[in-house]
């Protein structure tokens, strides 16, 4: 950081600041000596960021932190000697001391003097128990209290502008509003520079038209006789043909430069998104350097021999990537340590080392950031989380015996499930991997799970490099482009309407030996009516093991990367939809929220709403078939009276409450409306008013069906311009079904 960037901090900040910064060198060096006592290099290291912390401690006249930070600095220049030798229980006093003083440091200024005189006796017992411990095993005196235990010949003189070091990067601070907004413009000019490929096409398109019409006329030239040609003919063809000529060349000239500044600019572009996105990238171990000695503490409270291993310290991550991720990685890590890795005792029986390794590994991989959480420790047994499932009842025998591993597995991330018999202050309460997950669909990601029993498991995430920028599956739906994150689609295929199968009067298809519910995209995001010609419908299967679908689209566009552009927070939450983009045509287009359409798709087929995806071509009478929506809160009443107009020859489909009613009838086409009165959200009389007002829909018969047989609920009903008034009480006899063809006639015109 820049000097100009430190001139509006006080003091106390920069204390802060300091200690957050040595605190980290601090604890690593502490860590790295427990496991190897002999390593001199570290203790040199840590007696330096001890001195550097009594030296800032005094300049801010924080007495406490200066007695914490020189007890700490003697002990390490004692085991520098030789005198001590550093064992666990004073690594663990000594990162106690690093506590201390982080404590220290986050005190508000004006609340010093108090917190000092709390934790007064604390102080001194860590003083007097270091002292003790130099005193006690040492051979020679300790140093002397304020004697600078760094040569004098080590010091970096100040003069002489940082002779030696190597050279460092002045560093700017940006606030990250003005950085996200940075790289929002970075991204469009990435998408807006693709748009010179289509451009060049249409160009490419209009040069082989010319050169068709340079052969039509040369056609023309030859069918003409030289005696049916004048010399004013001849004369106005040939300078037709010449200037023909010369504009296909202008415009092969104009496609080359076009085609080298369409590569330029695209470079160009994307040099400019991946340093803008550099900007906003941080080195993984930014947000990790707390990890090890957590995992540390961890493992000797359970009284485990546990290290954590990390590679990948230096892959870049995204900012907001990183921050998100830390929660997430700390359930998996303290996960792998309670659960995963055994008692020293156990291990040497099953013939490992005492000491288990966790280790947390990220890198870069097919352009997107993948971080595994992994361990040696004693595996997943499947017999073990098969039994778990059934006890809980989640699924039947017959299906659980079929379960693959990687379905069991899944079977971790539901909320509330747990393999530990007991609960304990660190885990068995059932609750985290099911945040885990939920975190890694929020970023658009993945998480798998694979484990061997005996030999350890491992987390693999699979994640966005970055949150402005989604790689997406467009498919038409009703004439307009939908943004399918890949990251959430299981499989896309092109389905034959042979494969479609009833069951349950819903439509499904077998999909690696599942049975695939099917759903129109048109249905979810009321684009109206689908009609699907050929043979074969365009798939895209989302969902996970428990809740898959397949949605039908009207046809794939290709795979994109689009900018994510944020709604505008005053419209809320939208349905089925989580953010804007810009097609590479500049057009507006929508990125779906898949999470939410499963959601849906999962409210339609509880209220029994869905539509075929591809109805059944049985001959012209077949299409005219007339259609009933009902519309009724009771899945009792809607289910009688779909059975009973279905079974007479009606297409019927119905809608959970007025709303989803209203809907239904502005985006499709129905014969006849049922409606009950008492509903949520919208009533029935509503809807028929709503129906009557509206001048495209005024003409459509709407039948009120009721419990309510009061002459003033008839009166009502009608008055708002129903065309039928029927008491409920009237399904056991065919009043219903006389009722509908007095309406709207027979079931087939």
């Amino acid at each position: 950081m820049s000097d100009d960037d430190l001139s509006n901090y006080s003091m106390h900040d920069l204390f802060r600041i300091e200690v957050d910064n040595q605190s980290k060198i601090l604890t690593a060096g502490l860590l790295s000596l427990e496991r190897d006592s002999q390593a001199a290099g570290e203790l040199e290291v840590l007696m330096r960021a001890a001195h550097s912390l009594k030296g800032a401690a005094r300049i801010v006249d924080r007495g406490t932190a200066v007695r914490v930070s020189h007890a700490m600095e003697d002990c390490f220049v004692a085991a520098q000697k030789g005198t001590v030798i550093l064992g666990k229980n004073q690594i663990d006093l000594l990162l106690g001391g690093v506590d201390l003083l982080v404590k220290i440091s986050q005190t508000l200024e004006s609340a010093t003097a108090q917190w000092e005189n709390e934790r007064k006796d604390e102080i001194d017992s860590f003083v007097a128990t270091l002292g003790g411990f130099l005193k006690g095993l040492s051979n020679e005196a300790a140093p002397e209290a304020e004697s600078d235990p760094i040569p004098p010949e080590k010091v970096p003189d100040p003069e002489r502008s940082d002779a030696g070091l190597p050279n460092v990067d002045r560093v700017l601070r940006v606030t990250a509003d003005h950085l996200n907004r940075l790289l929002g413009l970075a991204g469009e000019s990435l998408v807006e520079s693709r748009r010179l490929g289509p451009f060049a096409d249409s160009l490419l398109r209009l040069k082989r038209q010319h050169g068709t019409l340079l052969h039509l006329l040369d056609g023309l030239r030859e069918t003409m006789s030289t005696q049916e040609r004048s010399e004013q003919v001849q004369m106005r063809m040939a300078a037709l043909q010449e200037k023909m000529l010369e504009c296909r060349q202008f415009l092969g000239d104009r496609l080359g430069e076009l085609d080298v500044f369409e590569q330029r600019s695209t470079n160009l572009s994307y040099r400019l998104y991946d340093e803008t996105l550099a900007c906003r990238m941080r080195p993984f171990a930014d947000g990790i350097h707390s990890f090890p000695r957590m995992v540390r503490d961890l493992g000797r409270s359970l009284g485990k021999e546990v290290k954590l291993e990390i590679v990948g310290e230096t892959t870049s991550v995204d900012r907001d990537m990183l921050e998100r991720l830390e929660a997430p990685l700390v359930h998996l890590l303290r996960n792998a340590v309670d659960h995963g890795i055994e008692f020293p005792g156990e291990r040497v029986q099953a013939g490992k080392k005492s000491e288990g390794v966790v280790r947390l590994d990220a890198r870069h991989n097919a352009g997107m950031l993948q971080v595994t959480v992994s361990d040696d420790g004693a595996g997943i047994d499947p017999a073990v989380l098969r039994q778990a499932v059934l006890e809980r009842k989640l699924v039947g025998d017959e299906i659980a015996a079929k379960l693959s591993e990687t379905e069991l597995f899944e079977f971790l991330f539901l909320p509330g499930f747990t393999l530990k018999k007991a609960i304990t202050e660190i885990s068995g309460r059932g609750v985290g991997l099911d945040v885990v997950q939920n975190m890694i669909k929020q970023v658009r990601g993945t998480v798998r799970v694979f484990s061997e029993p005996g030999k350890g498991t491992r987390f693999q995430l699979q994640l966005p490099l970055t949150l402005s920028v989604v790689r997406t599956l467009l498919a038409d739906i009703g004439g307009e482009p939908y943004a399918f994150p890949l990251a959430y689609i299981t499989r896309t295929l092109k389905l034959p309407k042979a494969r479609i199968e009833i069951l349950e009067g819903r439509q499904h298809f077998n999909f690696d030996g599942r049975q695939i519910g099917l759903v129109t995209a048109h249905q979810i995001l009321g684009r109206g009516d689908s009609s699907f010609r050929g043979e074969e419908l365009s798939v895209i299967v989302v969902g996970d093991q428990t809740h898959s679908y397949g949605i039908v689209v009207d046809r794939f566009l290709g795979e994109r990367e689009l900018v994510v552009h944020p709604l505008d927070s005053r419209l809320g939450k939208i349905k089925d939809i989580s953010a804007g983009a810009l097609m590479e045509d500049g057009a507006p287009g929508l990125i779906v929220d898949v999470e939410d359409m499963v959601h849906s798709i999962g409210k339609l087929i509880s209220g029994g709403a869905l539509t075929k995806a591809a109805r059944q071509e049985g001959g012209a009478a077949a299409q005219k078939r007339k259609r009933v929506l009902i519309v009724d809160d009771s899945l009792t009443v809607r289910e009688l009276e779909r059975k009973l107009l279905s079974s007479h020859g009606y297409e019927v489909e119905s809608a959970t409450d007025g709303m989803d009613g209203w809907n239904a009838v502005r985006t499709g086409h129905f014969d006849l409306i049922i409606s009950d009165v008492d509903m949520p959200r919208m009533d029935g009389i509503e809807l028929v008013t709503l129906i009557k007002k509206d001048a495209n829909t005024k003409s459509l018969p709407v039948m009120i069906v009721s419990y309510k047989d009061r002459e003033q609920d008839r009166q009502r009903g009608l008055e708002a311009g129903a065309d039928y008034y029927l008491t409920k009480g009237s399904f056991h006899d065919e009043t219903l079904l006389n009722a509908v063809k007095d309406l709207i006639g027979e079931p087939v015109q």
